[in-house]
């Protein structure tokens, strides 16, 4: 299918087009800044163009929770349900678990055919956290990683789990150096370290999870983890749905931080099966016992909030679910509008509500 866009903006990482034309063929970018419209192009017109969003944590989509459905039907799912969310890329996440259930989500990503390919992998959030900052995890999951399992982890995901969050100060530097070499990305989250600790293990790791959730709340005597976030800059996934962080302390974040902060979904659906039972409350996902737990978030909407309640310019907050999450991840084909590259384009209307999503050679 040969398609034009014809837009009023282009948000492509730092550079801003105006009233620009980009021609399609077959999935692929072959024309920016086109003058004239070959007759045989399908022409689709936005007020927004953008690179497609990409969440690198999220626990489940549509009808779905992938830890209580260990199965390709339920990537399946995911895959459908975010990419008409304007979501071109996510890491199907799971919380602290058994081995036995970490190992198999592992088996069924690893030979899952996608369906439409913005599924990229795993994020394993635990088991290797602490305990005093669980959180919604159950603890007795939670465990000091050992060579020879996170070595077992290692070859059988054979590269399809790309993120792992870990409290570092509990592990030791050889893990850390293990999973570093392997090239999982690490990201301390669920942590009680403090500013000291955190300050050595950032040189190893770059980045961490849904800053301010499940650590040492900023303290003037005892600054702890966020203070060394704040001092060291990893990049830091933020959940921003006003519930989980405020908006006023995003906005302290995105000063500090700038182009490390980047937005995740944190996002889980309605289960009443399995270890993580979440129910829907209002605005929020809560565990039976009612702990807050994942968020009813979609990254478009995480976008609009930053752009409605943060004061964040519409073409910083899109880089905060596009560009950023994109180098961190080091995935660079989801990261740039070119002309060769495989056409990864989310439409928007002035309101930043979606018109289409096309994605390599297909139109949502």
């Amino acid at each position: 299918m040969n398609i034009a866009i014809i837009a009023k903006t282009i948000y492509n990482n730092l550079e801003i087009y105006k009233d620009q034309t980009i021609l399609i063929e077959n999935g692929v970018i072959t024309q920016l800044d086109q003058k004239e419209i070959p007759t045989n192009y399908k022409i689709i017109k936005a007020d927004i163009v953008s690179l497609g969003l990409l969440d690198l944590q999220i626990y489940g989509a549509g009808k779905t929770l992938f830890s209580a459905d260990l199965s390709h039907e339920s990537l399946e799912e995911m895959e459908s349900a975010l990419i008409n969310q304007g979501c071109t890329g996510f890491l199907a996440t799971l919380a602290t678990n058994s081995d036995e259930v970490f190992l198999k989500a592992i088996a069924v990503a690893k030979s899952y055919q996608p369906k439409i390919g913005n599924f990229l992998g795993l994020h394993l959030e635990g088991p290797f956290i602490n305990p005093l900052k669980k959180g919604a995890h159950i603890e007795k999951y939670i465990k000091v990683a050992t060579k020879q399992y996170v070595a077992e982890i290692i070859q059988k995901s054979e590269g399809i789990v790309k993120m792992i969050t870990i409290a570092p100060e509990l592990q030791s530097e050889e893990i850390i150096d293990v999973l570093n070499a392997a090239g999982i990305i690490i990201s301390a989250g669920h942590s009680m370290a403090t500013f000291s600790e955190a300050q050595s293990f950032f040189n190893k790791i770059p980045a961490t999870t849904h800053l301010f959730n499940a650590m040492p709340q900023l303290q003037h005597r005892n600054p702890g983890l966020v203070a060394a976030i704040f001092d060291k800059m990893p990049y830091a996934s933020i959940v921003a749905d006003g519930v989980h962080v405020d908006f006023e302390m995003i906005k302290l974040a995105k000063k500090l931080l700038r182009d490390r902060l980047f937005l995740i979904t944190d996002a889980v659906t309605a289960c009443k099966i399995g270890p993580y039972q979440h129910l829907f409350d209002g605005d929020r996902y809560v565990m039976p016992d009612g702990t807050l737990s994942g968020s009813a978030l979609t990254m478009l909407k995480a976008v609009q909030n930053c752009v409605t309640h943060v004061d964040i310019p519409i073409d910083e907050a899109l880089r905060m679910a596009n560009s950023y999450p994109s180098k961190l991840l080091r995935e660079e084909k989801l990261g740039n509008i070119k002309v060769g590259g495989s056409a990864n384009l989310l439409l928007l209307d002035e309101n930043l509500n979606p018109i289409n999503i096309l994605f390599r050679d297909t139109i949502y």
